[in-house]
C-alpha cells in the first residue's frame, strides 16, 4: 500500500513576502495586546481588588453594625461679626472669610469656600463625606455657632467611596480613570482570548457561561 505525500505548495517570491509581512504584522498586534494587557492589568490591579472587597462589603452592610459616633460643639462669634450675617446677594454663597476663620477657632470645623444655605434665622454650611456626615449653625441674630460632625465607621467610608459618595471631583476622575483601564484590560484579554483559542478548546464554553450565568439569575431569581 502505497502513501500519499502531500507536497507543500512552492510559493513565489511575492507570496513568501505577504505571509512574511502579514506574520509580522500579527506578531506587531500580538505584542501590543500583551503590552496594553499588562499595563492595564497593572495600573487597576489594586483598584479592583478595593472595588471588589467593597462590592462584598455593600452587598453585605446590613449583616455588619457599626456604631456611628457623633461629634457636637458650639461657641459664640464675637459681636462686631455678627453684622455680616445679613443674607448675601448670591444665593448658597460661603461665609465671610473672617466668619469662617472664627468658627474654625471656635468648633474646630473648616467652612471656608463651602456653599451657605442662608435663611432669615440660620445659615447652615452641610458638610457631607465618605463615611460620614457634618453640618455647622451660625445664628444671624446672636452669632450662636453649633456644629455637629458624624463618623459612621470604616465600613461606611469604603462603601460610600466604592459608590463615588460626597468623595468630591479628584475622586470622581480617579473611578473614571480606574474604569478606563478595567475597559481597556478586559477587551485586550478578550482579544488574546481570541488569539490563542485555537489551542484551547474550552475558551469559548467558559466565556459564554460568564454570560450566561448572569443573565439566567436576573431571569429567574432576581425579584
Amino acid at each position: 500500500m502505497s502513501t500519499v505525500v502531500k507536497q507543500k505548495p512552492v510559493l513565489t517570491p511575492a507570496e513568501k513576502d505577504r505571509l512574511a509581512k502579514r506574520k509580522k504584522a500579527k506578531q506587531f498586534w500580538l505584542k501590543q495586546l500583551h503590552s496594553w494587557h499588562w499595563i492595564s492589568a497593572a495600573l487597576s490591579m489594586v483598584g479592583m481588588l478595593a472595588f471588589a472587597i467593597t462590592g462584598i462589603t455593600l452587598n453585605h452592610a446590613e449583616a455588619i453594625h457599626t456604631e456611628p459616633k457623633v461629634v457636637s460643639r458650639s461657641g459664640q462669634l464675637p459681636a462686631a461679626m455678627v453684622k455680616e450675617l445679613a443674607a448675601p446677594a448670591k444665593p448658597n454663597a460661603p461665609l465671610p472669610a473672617d466668619v469662617a476663620a472664627q468658627v474654625k477657632a471656635q468648633v474646630g470645623i473648616d467652612v471656608a469656600g463651602r456653599p451657605a444655605e442662608w435663611a432669615s434665622d440660620i445659615v447652615t454650611v452641610n458638610m457631607p463625606r465618605p463615611g460620614g456626615d457634618g453640618w455647622v449653625t451660625v445664628d444671624p441674630a446672636s452669632g450662636a455657632i453649633a456644629s455637629e460632625v458624624t463618623d459612621r465607621g470604616w465600613l461606611s467610608l469604603v462603601n460610600d467611596l466604592h459608590k463615588g459618595r460626597n468623595s468630591g471631583g479628584a475622586w470622581s476622575w480617579f473611578i473614571d480613570l480606574f474604569a478606563g483601564a478595567c475597559v481597556i484590560f478586559t477587551l485586550t484579554g478578550l482579544l488574546l482570548l481570541q488569539l490563542h483559542s485555537k489551542h484551547r478548546p474550552s475558551t469559548w464554553p467558559i466565556v459564554g457561561l460568564g454570560l450566561l450565568i448572569p443573565i439566567l439569575l436576573i431571569h429567574f431569581l432576581v425579584p
